[in-house]
């Protein structure tokens, strides 16, 4: 639906009925249509002017389901549009329900930058990285920047656990004792006790060099590796039995893997193909775009999410249900920060019809064109956010 489309409508309609030659009967079906339109109106006014009548079904839908954590930078999130994304400085943890209201900044260190918010499992407490605001991270390495903290869902009473650099990728057990960190120089993965600090699991890494998580279950680990001379693959470990899993294949990168949070046999992961619209030319596409993907541990089953053109799609985290995913695009690829969006897992797998993608859509045909909630700020501009992460407990007394 779009508003200018509207109000050509209204006005087209209004004008037979101001006619003095209009008949009594014209002029009622000519109200009840002026109605009409007026109620699309009000609809579209739910949400932001002029959105897709589905997007706003869908904010309504996930409205009050728990709430979102995210990085973002504080002048962007006050609704001050930056022109130049590189090198403006420090980030801050900002908390929102799921259709974007109720949004606050939950650190507000004017010294640090706060990135990589993670609830636990149960949703009492919040795991982060803290960086002083001065020093530069990078969005594929952050989470060996900074030092881990721990604190409340609501980032009350933040406590760091170490050194600058110690922790690295620390991610929550199942019952949120113990960590799992990945330590790159070393080849190694450990996991910790968080009370004692003991290491209680030490193996190699097999080619795992960032965004290493560890599944729902606590059975398994994933992570972007280096394997057999390729870069950029997404792989599963098996931590009893130390087995690796190819899950991402083809194309020429593939990064920020997660698993589901309600299924701990999947796992979602950005991908990109190289050149996919030879029609853009070499200058545009020849570097290809990112899309959405998931796959299952094994690596013998994988599926498109998300995918739109002109766009790449980064940091996908899906609701405690896996009913939902929220993620970010942007149209270059690299900025920490971009525009967050939320979808629904059952009208997956998608592919955004504006502009079309024909060529992704030959590769999924099964693709839907479903509706995408696209977050705002009140002022209408987009919220913009780093590596999301989605908890349905309730966080404290968390309020605007």
């Amino acid at each position: 639906m779009r508003l200018p489309k509207l109000g050509r409508e209204a006005a087209e309609t209004i004008a037979p009925w101001m006619s003095p030659e209009a008949s009594s009967r014209r002029a009622m079906s000519t109200v009840l249509r002026i109605f009409a339109v007026l109620g699309l109106l009000t609809t579209a006014r739910v949400g932001v002017a002029g959105e897709d009548p589905r997007a706003v079904e869908l904010r309504n839908e996930v409205a009050q389901r728990g709430w979102i954590v995210f990085a973002s930078y504080p002048s962007e999130a006050s609704g001050q549009p930056i022109a130049k994304k590189e090198g403006h400085g420090q980030t801050g943890l900002y908390l929102m329900r799921p259709d974007g209201s109720q949004f606050r900044n939950i650190t507000n260190t004017p010294e640090f930058s706060e990135f990589g918010g993670r609830f636990s499992p149960d949703g009492k407490r919040l795991l982060y990285r803290r960086l002083p605001k001065n020093k530069p991270f990078n969005h594929d390495t952050w989470g060996a920047f900074g030092a881990l903290v721990i604190a409340n869902a609501d980032g009350s009473h933040p406590v760091v656990q170490g050194k600058e650099g110690e922790y690295p990728w620390a991610c929550w057990s199942p019952d949120g004792r113990r960590i799992s960190c990945l330590y790159k120089q070393e080849s190694k993965i450990r996991i910790y006790d968080l009370e004692t600090k003991n290491v209680l699991y030490e193996a190699p890494s097999q080619g795992i060099h960032q965004q290493m998580y560890w599944s729902g279950d606590g059975k398994r680990v994933c992570g972007t590796a280096n394997l057999a001379g390729r870069s950029w693959n997404i792989v599963a470990i098996d931590l009893e039995s130390r087995r690796l899993a190819l899950l991402s294949r083809g194309g020429v990168g593939s990064c920020t893997p997660d698993w589901f949070q309600g299924d701990p046999s999947r796992v979602i992961y950005s991908h990109r193909i190289a050149g996919i619209t030879p029609r853009l030319g070499e200058t545009v596409n020849g570097y290809g775009f990112t899309m959405l993907m998931q796959a299952t541990a094994d690596g013998k089953k994988r599926a498109l999410v998300y995918g739109r053109l002109l766009r790449h799609v980064y940091f996908g985290c899906t609701s405690p249900d896996d009913k939902y995913v929220i993620f970010v695009d942007h149209p270059s690829d690299g900025p920490v920060v971009a525009d967050m969006h939320i979808i629904r897992l059952a009208d997956t797998p998608m592919v955004a019809a504006d502009p079309p993608f024909p060529e992704l859509k030959e590769l999924h045909p099964d693709a839907k064109d479903g509706p995408v909630l696209d977050l705002k700020l009140p002022n209408g501009q987009a919220l913009c956010g780093f590596e999301p992460h989605w908890t349905y407990a309730e966080v404290g007394d968390a309020k605007p």
